[in-house]
């Protein structure tokens, strides 16, 4: 997942928008999840279902939505003194994207992305991708009345989604497929240093990210142990350090969320 320092300037939530980022956790855990989000004051939702899978959408303090939702999942959860490993979160579900009209949002997954069509529930629309569930779902909200939020930068919106291709080659198949079939703002191809990224807004609004790894990927700098310990930059950027720090917030990393 990617987040912008955006606190300054608040989005606008509504449609062409992802609705909420969706994790896997084990069946029969939601009441362990309503339990622990209370006890740090997370605002929650009562237990909804989708598809005949109970989830809990809930609020991060900067406005973003995400949900637990349960779904056999075989990766390695991710443990903490409070969250044992049949709790743990096993890793991304899917996205919840709200869209006002279905067909050409539909269009864009089906023929552009490769996805399919795998049931409708009331409201949500589901794709799947290769074996499908976790990891390889992405969900379309219907929401016809609701007025569209903004696409410029902003606290408490998602920025974009992004789907994984096997290299560069991947990525320019894909933005020629774009290309012949009409979506034409599909961005160059971009080195992210650690990755590689393009980018194509979808019918709905959602913008979305095909990307690739390169070789080293995040440990081209740091290994694996210090993932996520200190700030590292793209080499281009390092001569803007002082500058880009004064800019950002202080995070601070709970002891118990890199415990092992």
């Amino acid at each position: 997942m990617t987040t912008f320092p955006y606190s300054r300037k608040p989005g606008r939530l509504g449609s062409g928008q992802v609705q909420a980022t969706a994790f896997t956790v084990s069946k029969g855990t939601l009441p362990f999840w309503r339990d622990h989000l209370k006890r740090h004051d997370v605002k929650q939702s009562p237990v909804q279902e989708r598809f005949g899978q109970s989830f809990i959408r809930f609020k991060h303090p900067s406005g973003l939505q995400a949900e637990v939702i349960e779904d056999a999942d075989t990766r390695e959860g991710w443990t903490t003194p409070q969250i044992s490993k049949g709790e743990a979160v096993h890793g991304f579900h899917g996205a919840v994207l709200s869209v006002r009209e279905v067909a050409e949002t539909e269009r864009f997954f089906v023929d552009a992305l490769g996805f399919r069509k795998s049931g409708v529930d009331g409201p949500y629309h589901r794709f799947e991708t290769g074996s499908g569930g976790p990891n390889k779902t992405v969900t379309l909200e219907h929401e016809p009345d609701r007025p569209a939020g903004s696409w410029t930068f902003g606290a408490g919106t998602h920025h974009h989604i992004a789907l994984w291709g096997a290299d560069n080659n991947a990525l320019a198949q894909q933005k020629a497929i774009y290309e012949e079939l009409g979506y034409t703002d599909a961005s160059e191809i971009k080195d992210r240093f650690y990755f590689h990224s393009m980018y194509c807004r979808c019918p709905g609004g959602i913008l979305v990210e095909s990307c690739c790894n390169v070789p080293g990927g995040f440990e081209k700098d740091e290994t694996k142990a210090e993932l996520g310990t200190k700030l590292h930059l793209p080499p281009w950027f390092e001569d803007r350090r002082e500058e880009i720090l004064a800019q950002l917030e202080p995070i601070r990393v709970p002891e118990t969320a890199t415990a092992a």
